[in-house]
């Protein structure tokens, strides 16, 4: 069995997160069975309300017609992007990219809110920026779950999926446990922001047209 980044440092591999200069995500598409439970236990951890705003989501993509249909998910949270198009486009400077480990985070003090300014969910090609309901509502997003890193913890997300899907850490170590993989069903790599997730893709060996993706939780008009 292949552990990961998490696993290997429990098992003697000690060095600081500190060191490490771009953290990142693994995602196994071919593991996932759509269950949403990293989805729950973000939005649990987080203590984020009942709404709209989801710092974790699912995309479900369907292809092919019954009786052989095909289905992959692909997990979205904020890809901590080399080049975070969403810090450019922010008129606040209320985003920035910690330089100690690639995070993108949020001075939620200095954001203008939603209504007076959406920039950086219009630039985002991922979706990640995250409003609530209301008028003034401050972006939120994923941050890599700061709080259990700086503990030595796991992200939620990877803590509870009980496939076994998810992995995170310094991208060099999962390149080197998981490969360099770009592609995955209904993601689509972009060069000029970087990324920073590595995927397995679940294989449509037959080559069939996508069908629908839908989003999970469900955005609002």
């Amino acid at each position: 069995m292949v552990l990961g980044v998490w696993q290997e440092k429990e098992a003697g591999d000690r060095r600081s997160w500190e060191d490490e200069m771009q953290m990142g995500f693994f995602f196994d598409q071919s593991r996932c069975d759509g269950c949403f439970t990293c989805i729950v236990a973000c939005k649990d951890w987080h203590d984020i309300p009942a709404g709209p705003a989801s710092w974790m989501r699912v995309a479900c993509v369907e292809k092919g017609r019954y009786p052989q249909p095909f289905v992959a998910f692909l997990v979205m949270p904020c890809y901590h992007c080399a080049r975070p198009a969403c810090a450019a486009a922010c008129p606040a400077d209320a985003i920035t990219k910690r330089g100690e480990d690639g995070i993108v985070v949020v001075d939620k003090e200095r954001c203008l809110g939603k209504g007076p300014c959406q920039a950086c969910l219009e630039a985002c090609p991922y979706g990640a920026p995250q409003f609530a309901l209301e008028d003034g509502a401050k972006m939120e997003k994923c941050d890599l779950c700061l709080d259990r890193l700086t503990e030595g913890k796991r992200p939620i997300c990877v803590e509870a999926c009980p496939m076994r899907a998810l992995d995170a850490g310094p991208l060099e170590e999962l390149r080197r446990i998981h490969g360099d993989g770009q592609c995955a069903e209904g993601f689509s790599w972009r060069d000029a922001v970087g990324p920073s997730v590595l995927f397995k893709a679940k294989v449509d060996e037959r080559g069939l047209a996508i069908r629908s993706v839908e989003l999970v939780p469900r955005p609002t008009p």
